[in-house]
């Protein structure tokens, strides 16, 4: 193909990639960024492979056949008798072997999008804190970063584990595909690992039988909500772990979904009781009356859960949030 053909086929792929990523800025079409992401890695990909093999040695031999037939003029000029400024061989060179835009904009960005595919799809991917139902551990607007590989090493898009590694404990903080609806991510706390009994009533969080031990702390001044909250600091796993309670929110869980395992739960006025089925994590929001957790829509599969989140890395509203956190 010549540079015309290709510079005009360039401009549709990358007209595509734009129409993508406006219709998913308008709400047109739901984004997925991980396929997005793949599709660009494959594209540049391809024409990086091209430049390497085809492109870059066309240029190569255009420019050397460019400057061999200055030589060819200038040495001609020179046995006539003709007056002839000196030749610049490297302008002309390097002016041939220039990658036009429509590889300077697709091979020349592979490098850059390899790297961060790399990066988020197997080590570490930010997250944003949308919703205050980690308050008071993760405040909205964090962004906060999750370890990708700490539970294991998953294929993107397809999300088939290759490479095991530590399970989920209590007390973790975890990033996952929402169950009823994968597409979307969320963010909640473990308090229940596979074959535990987890119950949460009368606002008290009970594990395998046993209380999980809290102690009260000074009550928490919601700034958005323009009041202040009982705040307690719990025991789970080996962490210390900030909840918030609010009195005016009845005990018992409304509007339960019908979710896979329904049948493991028993819900009442006190609040809910679950046994974990295999390969499951029970899960739930620090900010305890205000998440939408495991108690409304089931048990998280093993198969869904992202990483593990650990650090927030930039509140832009209050720089004192940067560090990890439990």
């Amino acid at each position: 193909m010549n540079d015309r053909t290709m510079a005009t086929l360039t401009g549709v792929v990358l007209a595509a990639f734009g129409a993508y990523g406006a219709a998913w800025a308008s709400g047109v079409v739901e984004g997925n960024f991980a396929v997005l992401l793949l599709a660009a890695v494959v594209t540049t990909g391809v024409y990086w492979v091209a430049e390497k093999l085809v492109f870059l040695p066309r240029r190569r031999a255009a420019a050397e056949a460019a400057v061999q037939q200055l030589r060819a003029r200038v040495a001609e000029a020179q046995r006539a008798g003709l007056a002839h400024e000196a030749a610049d061989e490297a302008a002309l060179r390097q002016r041939l072997l220039h990658q036009p835009w429509w590889l300077d904009w697709t091979a020349g960005l592979f490098p850059v999008i390899l790297a961060v595919f790399v990066l988020r799809s197997f080590l570490f991917e930010p997250f944003k804190i949308p919703s205050g139902s980690m308050i008071p551990t993760l405040q909205v607007g964090d962004l906060i970063l999750v370890n990708k590989y700490h539970y294991g090493v998953r294929l993107p898009v397809v999300h088939t584990k290759v490479v095991d590694n530590h399970a989920p404990q209590r007390g973790d903080v975890i990033v996952f595909r929402f169950p009823p609806k994968p597409s979307l991510d969320y963010i909640k706390r473990v308090v229940g690992v596979p074959g535990d009994e987890v119950a949460y009533l009368d606002k008290r969080l009970v594990i395998n039988g046993q209380p999980v031990p809290r102690e009260a702390a000074p009550d928490y001044y919601d700034p958005e909500a323009m009041r202040y909250r009982k705040q307690f600091v719990e025991r789970i796993g080996d962490r210390r772990v900030h909840t918030l309670v609010d009195d005016d929110h009845p005990a018992f869980i409304p509007a339960v979904a019908d979710f896979p395992f329904r049948d493991h739960c028993r819900y009442s006025v006190e609040g809910v009781t679950c046994r974990v089925p295999p390969g499951h994590y029970f899960v739930m929001g620090d900010n305890r009356d205000n998440s939408l957790d495991s108690r409304f829509w089931g048990f998280v599969p093993e198969d869904h859960i992202v990483g593990k989140a650990f650090f927030v890395w930039m509140n832009f509203g209050d720089l004192g949030r940067i560090g990890r956190f439990e």
